[in-house]
């Protein structure tokens, strides 16, 4: 990983920490697939782009509903809990 590369992904990261006021080091709990069947969203607001069979990243599981996760192009966001599967 060159330095450019390594600043961005360090910029990325404090700005999701700002938006989603998330506090400590973003570690990874688990890895995620969002369900084939599932219908795919474009996102937006707090909400991240679901593509059919992509596996996320779980930060945090916020509630009942939703989980907070990061897709492989580093951005964060809501996913429903409805449409995770387990790898």
């Amino acid at each position: 990983m060159t330095l450019k590369e390594c600043k961005k992904e360090e910029k990325a990261d404090r700005e999701f920490q700002k938006k989603f006021k998330f506090e400590g080091s973003i570690r990874v709990l688990t890895q995620m697939m969002v369900d084939p069947a599932a219908t795919e969203k474009r996102g937006g607001g707090k909400n991240l782009p679901l593509r059919r069979g992509e596996i996320l990243d779980v930060i945090q599981f916020t509630n009942q509903e939703q989980i907070l996760c990061r897709n492989s192009q580093r951005r964060y966001g809501y996913v429903p809990r409805a449409v995770m599967l387990h790898l």
